[in-house]
């Protein structure tokens, strides 16, 4: 029996990295659709009064994380990840004519429940700051840790060095994120990623280039439980993936900033959340080299029905650990 290892890790589908009044503030603009506030024509607005100001309004508007949601904005227009990096007396200035339109035209994209990460266009993960773009899936914290879990445990197994001639393959890179982190910090490492999105296979490319990472990262439209994807990757020391795994019947109770803007095929694994997964197990007992590994994100649910189908239907593939996620839920799985 060949000696191939998977870990499964799950992960929040919700989370978000996240004296003037509103009532006399919003009567000196107008409103526009969808609630929306004009930007003020002679009235200024400092930093930190725009930041409460939409705070304010993202609450009444029954938007998520509305204090987050006007701090990032704001930073952003004023080229800062966070307000803890802007000069605490450039918050206290009124803002320039074209900074308070653009945070104006920013906020309002989020009154319409667009998620910050596409309001900003960009998001960070782990060390790497990646553009982001409707309908892509956004990368979520958990998945940080997935990848720090990859890399400790490739350590383990190669050496600090991560030896030579490392080849990984990426089932769903979405913006991106795994492979490119994984690129980011193991020099030899090469990487084929695929997704069934076209749109997503674009926003991996333009990260990657962004990055200077273009070199050592092969991008395809491609769709796992399809059958082209064998005569296309060779074998692999390890594939990683953060597949689509909610249960249809889940769909529906997600956040409506994730509903609305979301690439619903990204998390929509099926009647059981195991279509895709299914699918890649086959291909991982096909393309993994020997001491191969598969480095997974699934539900809660999953690990003990994964164990059962490893083991009854997949010999060249054994179970070896389950461990949790930023929650505590029971979600991480290794297996050989």
């Amino acid at each position: 029996m060949t000696s191939k290892t998977m870990w499964l890790l799950g992960r929040l589908m919700h989370r978000h990295r996240g004296g003037l009044k509103l009532s006399s503030f919003v009567r000196s603009a107008s409103c526009t659709a969808e609630g929306a506030v004009a930007p003020p024509v002679d009235s200024s607005v400092t930093a930190e009064q725009a930041v409460r100001l939409w705070a304010q309004h993202f609450t009444l508007h029954g938007i998520s994380e509305p204090l987050l949601s006007s701090q990032y904005i704001i930073a952003h227009v004023l080229g800062r990840k966070t307000l803890d990096g802007v000069d605490r007396r450039r918050l206290k200035d009124p803002l320039t004519d074209t900074e308070r339109v653009s945070v104006w035209k920013l906020c309002t994209k989020r009154l319409t429940s667009m998620p910050v990460q596409y309001v900003i266009q960009e998001w960070d993960f782990r060390d790497l700051t990646l553009k982001m773009k409707p309908p892509v899936f956004i990368p979520r914290p958990e998945t940080e840790e997935l990848v720090g879990l990859v890399l400790e445990d490739l350590r383990l197994i190669r050496g600090e060095s991560y030896g030579t001639d490392l080849r990984c393959l990426e089932v769903g890179c979405g913006s991106g994120a795994i492979s490119l982190s994984l690129l980011h910090s193991i020099p030899q490492l090469r990487v084929l990623a695929l997704d069934q999105s076209q749109a997503a296979v674009c926003l991996t490319r333009e990260n990657a280039n962004r990055l200077g990472l273009q070199d050592k990262l092969e991008v395809q439209h491609l769709d796992v439980m399809g059958d082209a994807l064998l005569s296309k990757c060779g074998p692999v020391h390890f594939l990683v993936s953060n597949p689509p795994y909610l249960l249809t019947q889940e769909m529906q109770s997600l956040q409506t900033e994730i509903l609305r803007f979301e690439d619903h095929a990204a998390l929509d694994g099926g009647l059981d959340g195991l279509s895709v997964i299914r699918s890649i197990l086959v291909l991982a007992s096909k393309l993994l080299k020997e001491r191969g590994r598969v480095y997974l994100e699934v539900a809660p649910c999953h690990p003990p029905v994964i164990r059962q189908m490893i083991e009854e239907t997949m010999p060249g593939l054994l179970y070896l650990e389950t461990r949790c996620d930023l929650t505590n839920r029971r979600k991480k799985v290794k297996q050989v």
